[in-house]
């Protein structure tokens, strides 16, 4: 049997599709996107799709977490072929339910939303102590935005199971930290990061914003990351010379690296060894 997938576009399909997989005794996979779907979304959905009955995506853009000079204009929005893509993947499994949750800004900020953080009205869901480190450094907004539409969300989808990508690691820690300080009873699935097979970049919808050249010459920062985790596996536990090894092979492409940190994979302190 070949699966559709249902467009749900309000709050009030979702909970009505969520009746009804409750109802089949169904449990419910969720995974976040803000879609321009890759190889790398896909794989969540398939992790979703083996370890849950019915799965939803939702396919949002949230302005929350982008600053006024960031690139909420520019950010792909490719719907029609989203949609194809996780059809193609649900009619080739057996007969699960599938679902694709694609609400408006208005639907999901009833109050309106800006980017401008000082003039924001409404409610807004903060993870103090992990969301400034590191990203945070340099957006000080995006966790804010983050926790925020995810927790809208995941009361909205109420699923038994989330699944993330463990590319975005800090957004991994800093929504463990949420769902067990808020009491959320759900559980976070972390899928590994996934590549180019060809030369080790890691999958992302923004990827599709670099020139020819600058593709060229994005891996040299996976490629020290590799030699790093060479020198950690074969006994090198100091700080600034694992650190040390990432910058000098990103170096040979002159790529400049906003931040870079050895730190603690829950707390995110940095730490010395």
């Amino acid at each position: 049997m070949s699966n559709a997938v249902q467009v749900l576009h309000t709050v009030k399909e979702v909970r009505d599709w969520h009746a009804a997989q409750r109802l089949a005794n169904k449990t419910i996979g969720f995974v976040p996107t803000m879609g321009a779907l890759h190889s790398g979304h896909l794989n969540l959905v398939q992790q979703a799709s083996a370890e849950c009955g019915s799965v939803i995506v939702s396919i949002f853009v949230n302005p929350a977490q982008f600053a006024p000079h960031e690139d909420l204009d520019q950010y792909p929005r490719t719907l029609d072929s989203d949609l194809a893509r996780l059809t193609e993947f649900a009619q080739t499994t057996a007969d699960q339910a599938f679902a694709v949750f694609a609400p408006s800004v208005s639907e999901m900020y009833p109050r309106g939303i800006t980017t401008h953080r000082d003039q924001q009205k409404g409610t807004f869901v903060e993870v103090l102590g992990l969301s400034e480190m590191l990203e945070g450094g340099t957006r000080p907004h995006f966790f804010r935005g983050v926790a925020t539409v995810v927790s809208k969300l995941f009361h909205i989808t109420m699923p038994d199971k989330a699944f993330f990508g463990q590319k975005d690691v800090q957004q991994c820690c800093v929504l463990r930290a949420m769902v067990r300080d808020l009491h959320f009873p759900i559980e976070l699935c972390i899928g590994a990061t996934v590549r180019d097979p060809e030369d080790g970049l890691a999958l992302s919808s923004r990827n599709a914003y670099l020139t020819g050249e600058q593709r060229r010459r994005a891996p040299a920062f996976y490629r020290g990351l590799c030699l790093a985790k060479e020198k950690f596996d074969s006994g090198v536990l100091d700080r600034d010379e694992l650190i040390g090894t990432v910058i000098k092979e990103a170096a040979t492409q002159d790529l400049e690296i906003e931040y870079i940190s050895l730190s603690d994979p829950d707390t995110l302190e940095e730490v010395d060894r």
